[in-house]
């Protein structure tokens, strides 16, 4: 048995290509079938990672009865919310309209003409705990369909005219200005769990753009607060169970407010991110934990989240073997079975592991202790308690590898790989780890080679061979700012002049010249009953912030007055939202705080020794100056023959007598040439 689903290439998609429901995709077939036979349309959407996905395909999708219904009654139509962004924004607003929250599975009623009319998240098959059942809605909208039209349709136009004002920032333009990062900060500060890290209570989301926010906002003000909020934060993450303790990396979300149990599904956005938020932590701190978590988050990546091609893979289920978190958890038993009995006995104190488990039955492995508490506990020296440590997760890793892995989501969006370009460019400068630029170099030239249409348009997904779906305004805003990261990385000029290319075409295709900021969709995008300015930072930062940082920084790198113009409309259009929603804007307000200064191009001009170099540069990226641009004059490049994109800024620099030299700008205005480390590090000071 199978539906309209078996051709499509999206892994969800093809999850539910046997279910008995006559699924569509979405496209003219499935809307042009909707208005033929005047029949509603039934919109599910969710991604291949989401577990209650999946359980409401086992129990609904693939009950004959529910599906005879469905079929009788509907078009159904499935979407990979991966794939159609601007469909998951446009109904998500709509299903908040209805209920005050969001989630997935998304479950929606449309009138053939795409208007939502009815909708929700995950529903039980039948009615329990309170939440209706699906078979008894899907009685009811069709009875409402079938009786009550003219109020159906009624309901429709008014919830329609609300989803088009929720996609669009609402307020009056403003100037960016220093109280509304302070306003940000203290609400943050607020709402921080001073006892378990994060922010609010439990489902607990890492927030990785609020940290950032606070990391500048202890630079910019000087408020111990802020980083002690980070601090507490990241080492409660790190140490949680929502670290992956054995193979690197972060889960999704904890379902508990001390970050013990996850929902066991890994993202490729939530590891760049956090990747980037512990390497600014790295920079202000100097704490090697932070750099342990980056590497083992990066390898992660590597090993198992990597096309061959140099594509990043976007996602891992939370299941396996249809049980959630079963690759991940272990017995008591198992440990026995595995380690010596003196090295299980501490393995099993540091890793909060015993007979009864600490989930369901089950161990999530995550650290109680500090390292040093542990140690003192346990009566070992902090070194050897490390080496027994390292040994004992290698041995687990190794027999966990045997088991049966949770499935991959193996197609590429640039969006994503724009925030793990970004992380892997930005790892290799701070970590002085050549691999992670190659594989943020190859990354690039897959998208840029393999991910664009005969025009040079960029495509949102890639996935067995076929580049596929007009890109969204965040696909071009965090491609753009991975490629500057990766031209601080490699100092290979072809990556900025990719990213000029791509920010002239972003503004002509997305930009609002009559109001300011970016519509989420291109001008020749599809038409949909909304176009959003996605303006609000979710599990990834929102488009209208990324596109401001990437302008503001490309345009600062290159000389480039009007693309810092549109950036700074950008953000003008978004000041009455920073300044009463701060905490949904992070991403914005890094912008505004790389807007708001002091930002200094830092201009290095190569030396007679590489190695010279190397060794000026060395500590300048492992200082924590967020606003800081890198760029690299070669050895005897005459003004002439500088690359076009860096030429406003390299021109007239040189060396002196031969030897590696700093420039420290700002605005082009440049501090006398330095040649020693400690003059350059206290030139930064206060800075």
């Amino acid at each position: 048995m199978s539906n309209f689903l078996s051709t499509e290439t999206s892994p969800y998609l093809l999850q539910h290509a046997s279910n008995p429901v006559d699924w569509y995709p979405w496209g003219d077939v499935a809307l042009e079938a909707a208005r033929a036979q005047e029949r509603p349309i039934f919109l599910s959407i969710g991604y291949s990672a989401c577990h209650w996905c999946h359980v409401m395909e086992h129990e609904s999708f693939e009950n004959t009865q529910i599906a005879e219904l469905m079929n009788r009654h509907f078009i159904n139509i499935k979407v990979d919310r991966e794939e159609r962004p601007d469909l998951d924004q446009i109904y998500m607003n709509a299903v908040m309209a209805l209920t005050g929250r969001g989630g997935w599975p998304m479950s929606v009623f449309l009138t053939p003409d795409l208007k939502p009319f009815y909708g929700g998240t995950y529903w039980p098959p039948t009615s329990r705990m309170g939440m209706p059942g699906f078979g008894d809605i899907l009685q009811k909208v069709n009875e409402a369909w079938s009786n009550s039209r003219d109020h159906v349709f009624q309901s429709a136009d008014e919830l329609t005219e609300h989803v088009i004002a929720m996609g669009v920032p609402q307020g009056e333009p403003g100037t960016i200005a220093e109280p509304q990062l302070i306003a940000a900060m203290q609400q943050l500060l607020k709402t921080a769990d001073r006892t378990n890290g994060g922010f609010g209570g439990a489902p607990k989301f890492p927030h990785p753009m609020d940290i950032r926010l606070l990391l500048r906002c202890w630079k910019r003000f000087g408020s111990d607060d802020a980083l002690a909020v980070v601090n507490l934060t990241l080492d409660k993450m790190s140490r949680g169970g929502i670290y992956d303790h054995l193979g690197g990396g972060f889960h999704r979300y904890s379902v508990d407010e001390r970050w013990l149990a996850p929902h066991f599904e890994k993202m490729l956005y939530d590891n760049a991110l956090l990747a980037m938020a512990y390497l600014d932590a790295f920079q202000a701190t100097s704490n090697p934990d932070y750099e342990r978590v980056v590497r083992e988050t990066l390898d992660y990546i590597l090993r198992e989240m990597t096309q061959p091609e140099g594509g990043f893979y976007s996602t891992q289920d939370a299941d396996s073997e249809g049980e959630e978190g079963k690759f991940f958890v272990w017995s008591e038993r198992e440990l026995c079975d595995q380690l010596e009995p003196e090295d299980e006995r501490v393995f099993g104190t540091c890793y909060d592991v015993s007979a009864g488990g600490n989930w369901e039955g089950h161990n999530i492995l995550n650290r109680v202790k500090t390292h040093a508490e542990a140690a003192a506990a346990l009566k070992l020296d902090e070194d050897e308690l490390s080496g027994l440590l390292d040994r004992c997760r290698q041995k687990l890793f190794d027999v966990r590898k045997q088991r049966i892995a949770p499935a991959r989501d193996d197609k590429v969006l640039v969006s994503w790989n724009g925030l793990m370009i970004s992380a892997m460019a930005r790892a290799a400068q701070i970590l002085d780890e050549p691999k992670y630029a190659d594989a943020a170099r190859d990354a690039a030239d897959f998208i840029l080679q393999q991910m664009r249409d005969d025009e040079g348009r960029l495509l949102h997904a890639f996935k067995d061979g076929r580049a596929r779906f007009n890109a969204y305004l965040d696909d071009y805003a965090c491609l753009i700012d991975g490629l500057i990261d990766l031209y601080q990385a490699t100092f290979e000029t072809r990556h900025l002049d990719e990213a000029l290319a791509l920010s002239e075409r972003m503004i002509a295709r997305f930009h609002d010249a009559d109001t300011g900021g970016f519509f989420y969709t291109s001008a020749d995008h599809e038409q949909l009953v909304a176009r959003n300015k996605d303006s609000q930072d979710n599990a990834t930062p929102s488009g209208n912030g990324m596109a401001a940082t990437a302008l503001l920084r490309l345009g600062r790198l290159c000389g480039r007055s009007d693309l810092e113009d549109v950036a700074v409309g950008t953000l003008e259009m978004l000041a009455a939202q920073l300044a009463q929603y701060p905490t949904s804007a992070g991403q914005s307000l890094i912008a505004a705080d790389f807007l708001l200064g002091p930002t200094h191009e830092v201009v290095i001009v190569e030396g007679n020794s590489p190695a010279e170099t190397e060794d000026l540069l060395r500590p300048i990226r492992q200082l924590f100056l967020p606003n800081a641009l890198l760029l690299l004059r070669p050895a005897g490049a005459s003004d002439n023959d500088l690359p076009a994109a860096v030429k406003p800024l390299l021109a007239g620099k040189t060396t002196q007598t031969g030897t590696a030299t700093v420039y420290i700008c700002e605005r082009g205005t440049c501090q006398a040439p330095l040649t020693d480390v400690k003059d350059i590090q206290s030139a930064f000071e206060g800075s």
